[in-house]
């Protein structure tokens, strides 16, 4: 229990630190944020708890194909923003997109090849 108390602090300590430097610096909270920091974690924490070079080989090729769904979201939301939506419902619309392009990506990567 210890050992996921500590995973869950340094994963939220991250977090919190993003949020205070993209309050005075939104462009250095950005890159920060952009860093795989939290996938090298869970990385860590994988390769800690099971150490098997194939298993972590295969978390990280699946990291990069659903990284890949989730960009968009980050070009819909601030243009939505631009255009007069509120906060929310921008965000939501942004996830709401991150959603089905999660779902088509699980059901087409298998189609071509790809283990997700």
């Amino acid at each position: 229990m210890l050992y996921f108390v500590l995973k869950a602090a340094i994963s939220g300590v991250l977090i919190a630190a993003i949020s205070t430097v993209s309050k005075r610096y939104p462009g250095f909270g950005a890159l920060i944020a952009s860093l795989p920091l939290i996938s090298v974690l869970g990385m860590i924490w994988l390769w800690r708890d099971r150490p098997d070079a194939e298993n972590m080989a295969h978390h990280a090729v699946a990291t990069f194909w659903f990284v890949l769904p989730s960009l968009p979201m980050f070009l819909v939301t601030p243009a939505l923003l631009k255009t007069g939506f509120n906060f929310w419902a921008a965000l939501i619309a942004g996830c709401l997109l991150t959603i089905v392009l999660y779902s088509l990506m699980i059901w087409l990567g298998p189609r071509f090849g790809l283990r997700l």
